[in-house]
């Protein structure tokens, strides 16, 4: 029968390297302990031990014991932080979001995990249908999404905002809507969206559609549109987000404009769920974040 005791007392022995401490740590007889060791080789049906007098080595399977008794015990332990819903720093989390929200979002929850070593957090980056569907169908428990959905069993609420920046080639010395529509633009699944709103909101008298810009091409990973407009292919405009951690920050600018936009952020949830704790930690501690930070932005000449 598996006793959880029997490998706990084999995990102290191995670790202790003397059945004396063992017994000492564990306040039990010395016999108990060896009768603890007896019992859990009966059960695998292995010897775990080579006994050379009062010491001892590990065989084989007693090595392989050894690791399979840590992963069981960590497990516990993550298991039963799991189930405390009032924690704030352990549990499991599972989380989904597009790239371009992920590229802030995932560093930060790996700075909390590194923290607090009992939390644990699932995250996938996909695009806002694929987490819908994701979530209703119950593999992950929060969404962040950057349009609003509208479905009889989800809760979309606004969750935070971050400035839309229209960027061109670090070169590039216009300013007027001509000059843009003459380097063309580089789009990306959010980019239309994103560039129709900043793009009226500052040129109004001009701006008519983005249909009338020359397309120099799509790419579905929004980290990966600064490479373009960095080899000088083209405009486009991206949160705040993507541009503070691209690698090509320095070969790109963000053009100064009268009148900014922002990018809003939704978090979806299933309406008959309830969140633990820990989940409200993470969303308003990054978003706190945010808010603290003044990073600036590659100024336009």
């Amino acid at each position: 029968m598996f006793n959880a005791h029997y490998f706990r007392t084999f995990i102290t022995l191995v670790e202790t390297g003397s059945f004396t401490r063992t017994a000492q740590h564990l306040e039990m007889t010395q016999p108990g302990v060896s009768q603890h060791v007896r019992k859990l080789e009966d059960y695998l049906n292995k010897e775990l031990l080579e006994r050379k007098g009062r010491s001892f080595t590990l065989t084989e399977s007693g090595r392989r014991a050894y690791d399979y008794a840590l992963k069981l015990f960590a497990e516990h332990e993550q298991f039963r932080h799991g189930l405390d819903d009032d924690s704030l720093d352990s549990g499991d989390c599972r989380i989904a979001s597009p790239g371009s929200v992920g590229l802030m979002f995932y560093p930060y929850i790996l700075g909390q995990q590194q923290m607090h070593p009992n939390l644990t957090v699932n995250y996938s980056f996909a695009f806002n249908h694929e987490i819908v569907n994701d979530l209703l169908e119950g593999r992950y428990d929060i969404g962040i999404v950057t349009e609003a959905m509208r479905h009889p069993e989800l809760n979309c609420t606004i969750w935070h905002q971050e400035p839309l920046c229209l960027v061109v080639p670090a070169d590039f010395a216009g300013s007027t809507l001509s000059d843009l529509m003459g380097i063309g633009f580089l789009n990306y699944y959010d980019g239309i969206n994103h560039a129709n709103a900043l793009l009226r909101a500052n040129y109004p008298d001009e701006f008519r559609s983005m249909t009338h810009f020359r397309h120099q091409g799509f790419t579905n990973e929004v980290s990966m549109v600064l490479d373009a407009v960095a080899r000088g292919l083209g405009f486009t405009v991206v949160s705040r987000l993507v541009l503070e951690t691209s690698p090509w920050q320095r070969q790109v600018k963000a053009l100064n404009l009268p009148n900014a936009v922002n990018e809003e952020l939704y978090l979806l949830r299933r309406r008959d769920s309830v969140l633990p704790k820990r989940y409200e930690k993470l969303l308003d501690g990054f978003h706190a974040q945010r808010l603290q930070e003044k990073t600036p932005l590659v100024p336009s000449n």
